[in-house]
């Protein structure tokens, strides 16, 4: 099964989270009109009593096309990605529920000025930087509880190709 990319959207990809942008966002001005506020871009989920937790990943491209083996998903609450230096990346994802199958999953290609907001329970692939070393900034929610669910494919026939 080859996948599809697709260019992320917004509303491409609400049924899995928030689309972080300048585009597609109303603003208005603050601090004496020198500066543009772009508020409220995404939904922070922290159930269960979690505390947000502030974070940089630094991730290194893969080799593709890429064998898609694995998801994740983290039940407890949302997880954001920023990339930091405008690198393009591959969101790959399912919606939230018990367990998915290959045919569930959409991929989408991010430019360097979006990030992405998944909600509580998305399945996602982990982070599929492009080109070059990327760093992101991930808010997600830290705390009691366990917060990282995976499934693998058994005998992984998905790929993905860039």
């Amino acid at each position: 099964m080859k996948l599809n990319i697709t260019p992320l959207t917004r509303e491409a990809f609400t049924p899995f989270g928030d689309v972080i942008s300048t585009k597609e966002h109303d603003h208005f001005l603050i601090n004496n009109g020198s500066t543009e506020r772009y508020h409220d871009l995404a939904k922070v989920e922290l159930l269960e009593g979690g505390r947000a937790l502030i974070n940089i990943f630094r991730a290194t491209p893969l080799t593709y096309p890429l064998n898609i083996k694995m998801v994740e998903r983290h039940p407890l609450g949302s997880q954001t990605f920023i990339p930091m230096k405008g690198g393009s990346y591959l969101v790959l994802v399912a919606k939230a529920g018990e367990s998915i199958e290959p045919s569930d999953l959409t991929a989408f290609i991010a430019s360097g000025d979006q990030g992405v907001n998944y909600h509580a329970g998305t399945w996602h692939h982990p982070i599929l930087a492009l080109d070059k070393v990327s760093d992101f900034i991930v808010v997600d929610r830290g705390g009691d509880g366990h917060n990282c669910d995976e499934i693998h494919f058994d005998e992984s026939d998905i790929w993905l190709d860039y």
